[in-house]
């Protein structure tokens, strides 16, 4: 696996590439956004389109003992040393592409592994998401900023929510001016601690 890498002292974006499409929509929105990142700031870019990873095999209750392939290891180790992971994603069937939803699938076994300190090594970071779609209308990407978000709540993240754009044909992600305006401050928002609907409404009567 290659990454393209800074360097840099407290912050370190991993931006995961998921579309079936090299230089898609998403990865330029994505990569606007990055331009606006401090010089010092680490950034590694990683295409899950060229890794041979095979479909992720839940074995946690038959196979404690699986071992993880090169490629495997690679990527979490690259998951687990940045402290904001951006998930770049296109809107397939509104909500995140195979690929994209595969790479979180592996997620699940390494919190399983045997003296694994994966969910500890999250717990604190930030989750971001990047997705272009053919709608105007882009409350239809609910679906998937809401499986981003409660990932982030399950492994106690922060969220910075999901940077959306229109576009459908090859670079028309340029076309939408709002979406580019956008991506200039994206990474400076807010970043709460994400947290289930049921949680809020726990804080909320506490």
């Amino acid at each position: 696996m290659t990454l393209d890498e800074a360097t840099g002292p407290d912050r370190s974006f991993l931006f995961v590439l998921g579309s079936s499409r090299a230089d898609g929509n998403s990865e330029i929105l994505a990569r606007a956004a990055a331009a606006q990142l401090p010089a010092d700031v680490p950034q590694r870019w990683v295409d899950l389109n060229e890794l041979v990873l095979p479909d992720f095999q839940d074995g946690r209750h038959e196979n404690a003992g699986r071992q993880s392939g090169e490629t495997e290891e690679l990527l979490r180790q690259a998951t687990v040393e940045a402290t904001d992971i951006v998930i770049v994603s296109p809107l397939y069937w509104y909500t995140l592409s195979a690929q994209t939803k595969r790479y979180l699938d592996y997620w699940s076994g390494w919190l399983n592994v045997p003296g694994s300190d994966f969910k500890e090594r999250m717990a604190g970071g930030t989750l971001w998401g990047v997705t272009a779609l053919a709608h105007e209308e882009h409350e239809v990407a609910d679906g998937l900023v809401t499986a981003l978000h409660h990932s982030a709540a399950y492994l106690r993240m922060r969220f910075g929510g999901v940077l959306t754009g229109t576009a459908s044909r090859p670079g028309r992600i340029r076309a939408d001016e709002q979406a580019m305006i956008r991506a200039k401050t994206f990474f400076q928002g807010e970043t709460p601690l994400a947290l289930f609907p049921y949680e809020e409404g726990a804080d909320a009567v506490a």
